[in-house]
């Protein structure tokens, strides 16, 4: 049996996600082929430097890319605005994706092989990526997955609920990228007992805050230096010239950072690198400043203040969509920040804290165990095949058992 772990994106944000269940999966005397295909340089690196030497030896690495200079041509001139590569791949590589018995992915485009180019016997399982609440990841297209694999509850009800997927195809594992420690000790600003701030703006114009408001938060750091701010937004916000989403029909431009927010001390900037990506800045930070990003779960592993970007004026209290609001004070101004900043310190421990371990706990079903191992075997079984190095432990007996 061959079972691939596609990743197939321009940034490298999803490779945790899904890259330590293959080492797991490697690792534990299966009877099948782990295939890790990177359709990038980027990503072929980086999972070269997660997967280290059990790539090329027990984790076979496929690198796919596009067949012609046309076609690589003409997916430069769409990358403007859209992932034309990521999408032309697909079809440019079916004899690979019909080697494989199951692929593993973070993300649904890869639904396209079963719609459009029939590859009806693939099984493809999807690990996600995230654990946020926006209504994309819950919509009917989760339901074309041969399974999936949740990181909670709250995941497993959404799908269900929402995406009327069947609870038999879905198994709560956890987070697999919990299990790789921040390896990025990031300390990029002086730690003077200043509080630091990371604001975290979503790409997607309809719901991220930078469009409207972006430069104005930035305006208030340069100007309340008792503040340090990192700066890492989502990494694909400045990826491209131009953001679009798709589950909303908007276009807009981030455009660039000026000299005189560059040339504030008390400011980081992290445009999109690896650090973006391996929790390092939700690690350092002691209060978060986001929007719409998932990665506030991330920073609630343990729990500390955090204030919300209203800059859309969503009706976000009876939402769903916005449960990750109920962390914080929420805003709509960069004008207001002054005084969340404050409220949000002030009344952590009394009120907010509870409702962020709430929030964690419905979305992270976390035990001893590691998420990657839990996930290994759930994938194992339902390809039907034994994995006997990802047995789970045995409680030990009592004395007088």
């Amino acid at each position: 049996m061959r079972i691939g772990f596609l990743f197939n994106h321009d940034q490298i944000h999803q490779v945790a996600h899904s890259l330590p269940i293959a080492i797991a999966l490697a690792g534990s005397g299966i009877d099948a082929e782990v295939i890790a295909a990177t359709t990038n340089p980027r990503l072929t690196a980086e999972v070269t430097r997660q997967g280290g030497d059990l790539i090329g030896r027990e984790i076979k690495l496929a690198q796919l890319g596009l067949k012609s200079a046309g076609r690589r041509a003409a997916a430069n001139a769409f990358s403007v605005i859209a992932p034309a590569a990521k999408l032309m791949v697909y079809g440019d590589n079916l004899d690979f994706f019909r080697s494989l018995d199951v692929l593993v992915v973070a993300e649904k485009t890869s639904l396209i092989l079963k719609s459009r180019y029939r590859l009806d016997k693939l099984r493809i399982v999807h690990t996600r990526h995230g654990a946020g609440d926006r209504a994309i990841g819950f919509d009917k297209s989760s339901a074309g997955f041969d399974h999936v694999l949740v990181s909670g509850a709250k995941i497993r009800d959404r799908l269900t609920t929402e995406a009327k997927v069947d609870p038999g195809r879905i198994s709560v594992v956890g987070y697999p990228k919990f299990d790789l420690a921040p390896t990025d000790h990031v300390h990029p600003l002086v730690n003077d007992g200043r509080p630091v701030v990371l604001y975290n703006p979503h790409p997607a114009p309809h719901l991220s805050s930078w469009f409207a408001q972006g430069r104005k938060v930035l305006d208030w750091f340069v100007e309340h230096d008792d503040y340090h701010l990192i700066f890492a937004p989502h990494v694909m916000l400045f990826e491209r010239p131009f953001v679009a989403t798709i589950d909303r029909l908007r276009i807009d431009r981030p455009g660039h950072i000026s000299q005189r927010y560059l040339r504030a001390p008390n400011i980081h900037f992290d445009l999109g690198s690896r650090a973006s990506t391996t929790m390092a800045y939700t690690d350092r930070a002691d209060i978060y400043l986001g929007d719409a990003s998932s990665q506030v779960y991330e920073f609630l592993r343990r729990p500390r203040p955090c204030v919300f970007l209203n800059t859309q004026r969503h009706a976000w209290r009876d939402d769903v969509n916005f449960t990750h609001w109920r962390a914080g004070p929420v805003i709509e101004r960069a004008d207001q920040l002054g005084e969340a900043l404050l409220t949000a310190r002030k009344d952590h421990q009394d009120i907010y804290r509870p409702v962020q371990t709430a929030l964690f706990e419905h979305s992270f079903d976390l035990t001893q165990e590691p998420s990657a191992q839990r996930a290994a075997r759930a994938l194992a079984a339902f390809a039907g095949l034994d994995a006997p190095g990802l047995q789970p432990a045995r409680p030990a007996l009592a004395a007088n058992a």
